[in-house]
Formats: C-alpha cells, structure tokens, sequence
C-alpha cells in the first residue's frame, strides 16, 4: 500500500491531539516524516512519538520534493501566511479550521493552489460526525415530512482567555467553534449555488479577550428551512445539539443520544377545514381542533467521543483516496468560501465586535 508522507506542522491541541493521534494510528496509508515545531520540548518529544525530523520553521521544507501533504495547524492568524507560502513553494495543504478570515484571502490561495497544480484542503472533518449523519439520515428518510425548522447549539457555560478568544488572531467562538456547526447548517441548507440571508446577533460575556463568545446566527434561503445555531459560553443548561421540527413529526438530540418521533399520513384520521363555530354535542359547547395520532418514536445512541475519532477517519479516508485515486473530497472549497462568506457578513452586522 502506498504510504502518504506527511509533515505536521505545530504540536498544540489540533497538530498533536487530532491529526498527530490519528496519524499515529493510520501508519499502513500515511509516514510523518516531519513536524515543525518553534518550541524544542515539542520538537524533542515529536521525534520520539513519530520517529521523524524536526524542524523550527517550516521554510526548512523549501526544496523537498518528497512530501505529499503539508498540514497547517499553526495558530489562527497565521494560515494564510504560511499556506499561501507552502503552495507557492509547490507543496499540497491542508489548513485547518478558521482556514482564514475572508473570502478575499481564500480565493487568493485557491487561485495559487490552482495555479501550481497543488491540493488546497480544509479540515471540516465534523461533516463526518456519526450524530450529523444521523440526523441527516432521519431527514432524508422523509419521516419527519416536509423539513420547517432545524436548531442546532453548541453551547457549554465557561470563561476563556488564551489567544483563541483575540479577535487579532482570528478568535471567537464564530472562528474556533462555529466551523463545525457552520459546515453542518451550510450543509443541511444546500444552497451552495446562493448566498443565504443571515441574521447574526454576537455579544462579549465571559470571555477575557476582546471577540465574541454569544452567538446567534439564522440562515434562510428560499424552499429551505430555517436554521437556527446557537454557539453561547453562557449556557449552563444545554439541553440539545440537534432540534429538527417537521410537517409530521420532530428529532431532537445530543451526540450522544437521538430522539424522534412521527405519525404517518396515510394513518392519520381525515380531516377538513371547517370555518364556521367548532361546537361540541347538541349543547353546541365550544370545542377546539383535537384528535388522536399515532405516534412513532425511534431513538439513536452513539459513544459521546466517537464523533471525533469516527469524523477524523472519514477524512482521512477522503484524503488518502483523493491522492492515490483521484477522487474528490466532499469538503469541497466552495462549500467553505460559502461558510466564510456567512461568518464575514456576521462580523459585518455586529460591528462592536471587531
């Protein structure tokens, strides 16, 4: 089997903890063959988990032909830099969420990628979540019926204040958390060949830094349904990741745990519109609309944890088939132009926090 070879680049939570752990794992398809690192204890240690080469600045790889895949995982603010560099220096990237503030940046490098015939990835790799495919699933089954109304909250309650909650390097919870609901309800709405209305509402709350740690964000697009995503630090009671309302029946669920129910056209009793008085008996008391349905109801569990590690391979699959197959990976850029299209209009729409 062909081996990927792979250079890492940052040891913090994404570069060790997500792509370093499954690269550690996935050796029949995927070599690191080197990590950069500024800091030497991170360095050191990466030589002995991966039994690589090590590098301080990631222009040391200039002039290597035998690297596949260079992935950035290198603070926020310093995507665009070093992946328009990398691409410029004919090596393939894959950058990971925020990719970069603005849609301008982002046709910049996907023209260079294009240009010098390179790969340009995205780590969206929550489109693959088990819960997500759950609940699209439920969706596609047409159980619930026609699709009117889809909440989706990311919310937790806590305080934060390393660099990710600094709007100058490219943090808040709309850049940090919100690429993975964002991918989702960008997805749910399928409206790629449009620009959704959006309606943003940011606020500062817990955060010891100077961007957003509220927010509400509705998309609306024609024949669609409204989506409607919470990303709150204030929310010490969270009660759903999913909440799905439709013309016969209703989903609601965390990653862990799915609940839905529904009742059957075909089954329900027949009814007319009826505009004169509803009465009750030859007393004509009042009455209301009322009658007996026959409900479903369907449950779904997962392992809290397996969203991320079952999500991450699913992209990597995606990964190594689009290098030794050529066969096209769903994240597509479009899709996460589109996303950065939404979070600049948010940003636009709340300028008290810029």
């Amino acid at each position: 089997m062909k081996h990927l070879r792979v250079v890492i680049m940052g040891q913090g939570r994404s570069g060790r903890d997500i792509h370093g752990l499954h690269l550690k794992k996935d050796t029949e398809r995927f070599k690191v063959v080197g990590v950069v690192e500024p800091l030497a204890e991170r360095r050191n240690r990466a030589a002995e988990e991966f039994s690589c080469e090590t590098f301080s600045d990631y222009k040391e790889l200039f002039g290597r032909t035998d690297i596949d895949l260079v992935i950035n995982s290198t603070p926020s603010n310093l995507h665009f830099d070093i992946t328009k560099d990398l691409l410029e220096h004919g090596f393939n990237v894959l950058c990971e969420k925020p990719c970069v503030p603005t849609v301008e940046q982002f046709d910049i490098l996907c023209s260079i990628a294009k240009a010098n015939g390179r790969k340009f990835l995205v780590f969206q790799q929550s489109r693959f979540a088990n819960y997500f495919l759950k609940v699209k699933e439920v969706i596609a089954s047409g159980k619930l019926g026609r699709i009117v109304h889809i909440g989706i909250q990311f919310n937790g309650f806590a305080r934060r204040w390393d660099w990710q909650c600094c709007l100058e390097f490219n943090g808040g919870n709309l850049a940090n958390t919100g690429p993975h609901p964002l991918d989702q309800a960008l997805n749910l709405l399928d409206y790629y060949d449009g620009n959704p209305n959006v309606f943003c509402k940011m606020d500062r709350c817990n955060t010891f830094g100077n961007a957003e740690d509220y927010v509400k964000l509705i998309l609306t697009a024609p024949d669609r349904p409204l989506i409607d995503l919470d990303i709150s630090s204030c929310d010490a009671y969270p009660s759903y990741t999913y909440k799905v309302e439709g013309t016969r029946g209703t989903l609601k669920g965390t990653m862990a745990h799915i609940d839905y129910k529904y009742f059957k056209e075909e089954e329900a009793p027949k009814q007319v519109l009826v505009k004169e008085t509803l009465t009750s008996g030859e007393e004509k008391f009042p009455a209301y609309c009322g009658e007996k349905l026959n409900w479903y109801e369907e449950s779904w569990d997962g392992d809290p944890q397996a969203p991320f590690i079952a999500a991450v391979q699913t992209y990597y699959d995606q990964i190594y088939t689009l290098f030794t197959e050529d066969i096209e990976h769903e994240i597509k850029l479009n899709q996460v132009r589109q996303q950065l299209a939404v979070i600049t209009e948010a940003h636009k729409q709340n300028p008290q926090i810029s």
